[in-house]
């Protein structure tokens, strides 16, 4: 009876270290080989892996992806993590790929549909939109103490030019979110709920494709809210989150502030939360939490907010 097949990528500038397992073997490809397709087509694999690698990983996981073969994308710390755990602590790239493959084999993560180009697109104006904002706070408070006056005009100015060029991708953002009857569909139907804007719609819409097609505890273990234990013996320590789409969580954060003012089901929990002792920032997390569920549901069901 023949064994699994596992391959595991890793990515660089300039090249692919592939390893399979259980075989072993190991080659170099480049991102966009076409043989490679093939190569690892006729070993069949059950699962390949590759590490999320500042946007290096995207050619290559949607060549192989495209080709029909089952990839999954993860986090390079849990492979990191997993490395350490099984006393791999030196790295270079033939060792980083057959850690990778000994995770695919090991985990067994679940291979999820990859962002197609107009996503690709979508998400690269979130991104841009959220580093313009951040560069606009930034100058905001450099503007609260100054001695010189040509240095707040020159401020100004530029407070001036980023408020535009937001503006600006504001509207190019709508214009790829009205392109797609789906998105639009979306966006509105996420809009629907007491809390959510157009940012934090549009920014689910780009950064959590699978909202709505996971249950609640897969979607919450994905963002990174789903607490975990630190138990040990008879301690019982504080659960915490951690992990998940750090964007995704910023996002709803600013989500779940407005919404414990504005929707009355997050605001009566967060009210009842912060009655029972709880400190505000852990009942903020689990209407957080709380308010991922309800838009997964909206987007599941699709039917719009209807307060019971």
């Amino acid at each position: 009876m023949e064994s699994a097949v596992y391959v595991g990528i890793d990515v660089s500038k300039d090249r692919l270290d592939i390893h399979v397992r259980p075989s072993g073997e190991q080659f170099v490809a480049s991102g966009d080989d076409k043989m490679l397709v093939e190569r690892l087509r006729g070993l069949d694999p059950r699962l390949i892996v590759l590490e999320a690698t500042g946007g290096l990983q995207v050619k290559a996981a949607g060549l192989l992806a495209a080709a029909g073969l089952p990839v999954a994308v993860v986090n390079p710390r849990q492979v990191r993590d997993f490395a350490k755990s099984i006393g791999q602590l030196a790295k270079t790239d033939r060792l980083d790929a057959a850690a990778i493959a000994h995770f695919a084999e090991a985990i067994r993560p679940e291979p999820r549909p990859l962002p197609d180009e107009a996503q690709r697109g979508l998400v690269a104006l979130i991104e841009r939109r959220r580093e313009l904002v951040a560069l606009r706070v930034a100058e905001r408070n450099r503007l609260r103490e100054l001695h010189s006056s040509w240095v707040r005009k020159d401020l100004e100015a530029s407070l001036a030019d980023l408020a535009a060029r937001i503006e600006a991708i504001d509207a190019e953002i709508e214009r790829h979110v009205k392109a797609s009857p789906i998105w639009r569909s979306q966006e509105n139907l996420l809009k629907s709920v007491p809390g959510v804007g157009d940012v934090v719609a549009r920014s689910l819409v780009a950064e959590l494709p699978e909202l709505g097609t996971l249950n609640r505890r897969e979607i919450a273990a994905l963002v990174g809210l789903a607490p975990y234990a630190n138990d040990s013996g008879q301690f019982r320590g504080k659960r915490s989150i951690r992990g998940g789409r750090s964007t995704v969580r910023t996002v709803l954060y600013m989500a779940a502030l407005s919404a414990s003012r504005s929707n009355p089901a997050i605001a009566a929990m967060y009210k009842r939360l912060c009655a029972a002792g709880k400190a505000p920032k852990v009942a903020l997390t689990a209407c957080m939490r709380k308010l991922l569920v309800i838009l997964n549901a909206i987007l599941r069901d699709q039917r719009p907010w209807q307060h019971a």
